[in-house]
């Protein structure tokens, strides 16, 4: 796959109009430009690159994608920041960096806000996702579907993790985020920022008791080797998000739009079965390994003590009638 550079995509903000041919933009001249910070076979590239060639079918050619994966162009704040300003066409990104412009996200990133993966689905399926969605359009994005990113459960060299009481004084590894620092120490653990490349150093060195992942990155990143108690709290499932630039998407015409929309939802299905089979696959290997793996004793001790969390976090009314739309899918009212 030839690769492209920072240079080249920035040097596209340069053309302007010439990224679209004919007076309303109907045909670009060129791939739309996809970046992912993910291996090239990972399940949310191989559904980005399903979308392209559902898109180049349906369009007969004319509109397709190019994906660059691996991190190609950098981290997935730098590449935001270059998709907010046109010089990249779509870019899949964790929620975590949309958190500080667009609040709305942050809901889907509460612990323990979804109580299985299928009220987390149907709520980013439904009107909770295309809430989240619609507010990244002013500030220069245009979202168009959400991929699964797993259930996140913590992981230590220590002990089980059976009630918050076993999570008191250990060191926690957690993401550069507020909101993950809260969820720890709310748990009674202290909370241990940490570069994800760093972790298997830390775990062995004693730098840290442990972190919190899903299961393919507990495997993948082969942390199971020296954190031998994995223990199933399934306390956050954000999903990730693919976008658009609004530039490039106001360059298509309605009919183009349309197609881009539905190509983007139809590899949703195709992420998730991707997904699941490597999920499924890293537990069994993981279990096989020898890895002592436990479920909690009441996962309603660890909800009750995010209320702090929660409060903290969401503020605004938009925020708060889409938390009231997911835990009304859990009663059965929507």
């Amino acid at each position: 796959m030839a690769r492209l550079t920072r240079r080249d995509v920035t040097g596209g903000l340069a053309a302007g109009s010439a990224l679209a041919l004919g007076g309303c933009g109907d045909v670009l001249s060129r791939p739309l430009f996809s970046s992912d910070t993910h291996s090239s076979d990972y399940p949310t590239v191989a559904a980005v690159r399903e979308m392209g060639r559902l898109l180049e079918e349906r369009s007969d050619g004319r509109l397709s994608v190019r994906i660059y994966s691996g991190g190609q162009l950098g981290s997935e704040r730098d590449t935001l920041e270059l998709t907010v300003f046109g010089g990249l066409d779509m870019n899949r990104v964790n929620l975590a960096p949309l958190n500080a412009f667009a609040p709305e996200t942050v809901v889907l990133s509460l612990p323990f806000v979804f109580e299985s993966e299928g009220h987390m689905r149907r709520a980013i399926d439904g009107a909770p996702g295309r809430a989240v969605l619609d507010a990244l359009e002013p500030h220069g994005l245009i979202g168009l579907c959400f991929y699964d990113s797993g259930a996140r459960s913590f992981y230590n060299t220590r002990r089980p993790i059976r009630t918050p009481d076993d999570m008191r004084g250990l060191k926690i590894r957690v993401q550069n985020s507020d909101l993950y620092v809260s969820l720890v120490e709310a748990l009674g653990a202290n909370a241990t920022p940490m570069d994800f490349s760093e972790v298997y150093q830390g775990l062995m060195q004693g730098v840290i008791d442990g972190a919190e992942n899903n299961w393919p990155s507990y495997e993948t990143t082969r942390h199971f080797e020296t954190a031998r108690f994995f223990s199933v709290t399934g306390h956050v499932m954000a999903p990730e998000v693919l976008v658009m630039s609004a530039r490039r998407w106001h360059a298509l015409s309605d009919t183009d739009k349309a197609l881009v929309r539905t190509c983007a939802r139809d590899s949703v299905p195709y992420m998730r079965a991707l997904w699941d089979a490597r999920v499924e696959g890293a537990r069994e290997r993981i279990i096989a390994s020898g890895v002592e793996v436990n479920e909690v004793d009441n996962i309603a001790d660890f909800a009750e003590r995010m209320a702090p969390v929660w409060e903290r976090f969401i503020t605004t009314p938009a925020q708060r009638r889409i938390l009231e739309d997911i835990r009304n899918m859990v009663a059965g009212n929507a």
